[in-house]
């Protein structure tokens, strides 16, 4: 199995450090699972897209527009 070393905020150390208990490594581990699996579907979605990086700005703008007037309401 390969290693990582991780950079993490001094607070957050603190809080790792509060709970031995834990499986720090396992907790990453599935973390890293989850966001893999999200990125593999986020591929098989993508790969048959015919959007184009325009298309899902211009998307994205309308999206946000329409949430912040729905919110300034």
């Amino acid at each position: 199995m390969a290693n990582i070393t991780l950079a993490i905020p001094e607070e957050m150390h603190k809080e790792i450090n509060q709970h031995p208990e834990i499986k720090w490594s396992e907790v990453a581990r599935q973390a890293f699972q989850k966001k893999i699996k999200e990125l593999h579907w986020m591929d098989i979605l993508l790969d048959k897209s015919e959007l184009t990086d325009e298309d899902a700005e211009r998307i994205g703008h309308k999206i946000k527009s329409r949430i912040r007037k729905r919110l300034s309401k």
